[in-house]
Parts: structure tokens; sequence; C-alpha cells
């Protein structure tokens, strides 16, 4: 089940713009980019306490952040539990009712599974569940 906060994310218009505040004022690790041209996404990714907080840019007008940004504006987009098996996981919570967005889990960063639950069943707060994969580091 859920082990861990894997990571939060924070849709922004301009990571360039966004950055100075995260890395400079708030002194958080900054470890770099990561592309995600399939997605339509670029990730600026920050470490603090074992969690990673990634702010996330819409690199094509018809991405999941673009149409967020536009509906919502900036600000928290989703928070991502570390789990040990995401099938596994996912398949409890359908079980339970919890309404998923994807009907499995599929890739994500790094090599992960991931799988996003809808947020009408989550208190609005889109969720991701997300197993690990060999390109991701763990950190307990």
């Amino acid at each position: 089940m859920i082990r861990k906060i894997a990571h939060i994310g924070i849709a922004v218009k301009d990571l360039e713009e966004r950055l100075p505040f995260y890395r400079d004022v708030l002194g958080l690790k900054f470890e770099g980019y990561k592309d995600l041209p399939d997605r339509g996404l670029r990730v600026a990714i920050f470490e603090v306490g074992g969690v990673r907080l990634e702010l996330i840019q819409a690199t094509s007008p018809d991405s999941t952040i673009s149409t967020f940004i536009e509906r919502r504006g900036e600000g928290l987009h989703h928070i991502a539990f570390g789990v040990d098996d995401a099938e596994k996981t996912l398949a409890h919570l359908t079980e339970s009712g919890i309404r998923a967005l994807d009907p499995a889990p599929r890739p994500g960063a790094g090599g992960a599974k991931v799988a996003f639950l809808h947020p009408h069943d989550t208190g609005r707060v889109l969720l991701e569940i997300c197993e690990k994969g060999r390109d991701v580091r763990q950190r307990e």
C-alpha cells in the first residue's frame, strides 16, 4: 500500500520565472530538469526532506498542465504516493470505489509505473500512485 510521499507536483507557467524562489529564496536543493516530450512537459526537480518537489511547465498547448493552468491557474497539481506494487494498489483502490483516471498503471518519469486517481473521489485533490522504476532514486 502507500509507503511515503514520492513527490508533489506544482503547475507553473514559466519554470525560469519560478525556479529562483524555490532555489534561492527557500534554499531547496535543485536537482535539475527532466523533459517529458511525449507528454508535453518540462519539470524542474527539487529535494526537500527526502521528498521531491516538481515544478511542472507545459511545453505543448495540449498537455494536461496547459489545460490545468487555463482552468485553475498556477498551483498545486498533484501529490504522488510511493507504493511497492502499482497494479495491486490500483486494484485495491478501484475495488474500494475510487475511480482511476488511468485504467492500469502506465510508464512515468524515470521508469516508474504511475496511475492517477479521480479528484472527485479524493476530496478534490489529484492523487498519483507511483511505483519506482530502475532510474528513480528511492528515498526512505
